[in-house]
């Protein structure tokens, strides 16, 4: 399971890109990154999007990879996953020939470049050679995030955004080889992250609490630039030595 790194940055600034992550160069993990960092034949290998929620630093990169796919290829579909309200936002809200072309019927509604396709919380899906299971999370709006199973029984669970939850949890009762994990904001802003939905890293600190089984290596997604250095110290200061920071450009092995 290779797992390349687009963006994981809580907000954007130069060289830190929203969250998008790559499995095996077909399957994206939320949109908030695709042409600013992969180049046209990279993007056209682009075969399922997988999206946690609808806020726009998750999905902001489907409409120019739609424009791009359409000028090179009118064959090619991808086919964008996530639960009702987050398909329905997207479409409503960005696909809706206002904002953006309804590439959901572009070239044609039988043909189009963007198949969307509704999943259900709980029910294992097939993408690829792997099962994903949707777990809800607690985020601002509805919001899953995922857990990616291959065939040799590896597994990496995916948050998304969240703030102190508890559904996904339950995936912890069996192992978990890599987990990405939000970390928004400074504990001093913790008041702050609830109210949003987010984590700080002495709320990580309680969520791992949860965990039945806690996962080989902790990666961390999200951090506001601007508070980088004070939630890598906090997270530190959590004593687990498991714990990485992401970075765009980074490749993981699974």
């Amino acid at each position: 399971m290779k797992l390349r790194i687009l963006g994981a940055s809580g907000a954007e600034f130069p060289g830190k890109n929203p969250p998008g992550f790559l499995l095996d160069d077909s399957v994206l993990l939320d949109a908030g990154t695709i042409g600013a960092v992969l180049n046209e034949k990279e993007q056209y290998a682009i075969r399922h999007i997988l999206l946690t929620h609808a806020h726009l630093d998750h999905i902001r990169s489907i409409p120019s990879l739609a424009d791009n796919i359409i000028l090179k290829n009118k064959d090619h579909s991808v086919l964008v996953q996530g639960i009702e309200p987050v398909l329905a936002a997207l479409k409503d809200n960005l696909l809706n020939d206002v904002v953006w072309p309804d590439f959901t019927r572009i070239p044609s509604e039988e043909d189009a470049v963007l198949r969307l396709a509704p999943i259900a919380v709980g029910k294992p899906f097939a993408v690829n050679s792997y099962s994903v299971t949707a777990y809800t999370v607690n985020h601002s709006v509805p919001a899953v995030g995922f857990v990616v199973e291959d065939s040799e029984g590896r597994r990496l669970l995916y948050t998304g955004d969240t703030g102190p939850t508890d559904d996904i949890w339950k995936a912890t009762e069996k192992p978990i080889h890599a987990a990405i994990i939000e970390v928004s904001m400074p504990d001093s802003m913790e008041e702050m992250a609830i109210m949003t939905g987010h984590l700080t890293a002495r709320l990580l600190g309680a969520e791992i609490k949860k965990m039945k089984n806690v996962p080989e290596k902790i990666y961390i997604t999200h951090p506001k630039p601007q508070y980088i250095d004070t939630i890598m110290d906090e997270i530190a200061g959590l004593g687990l030595d498991h714990v990485m920071l992401l970075e765009g450009g980074e490749v993981l092995e699974i």
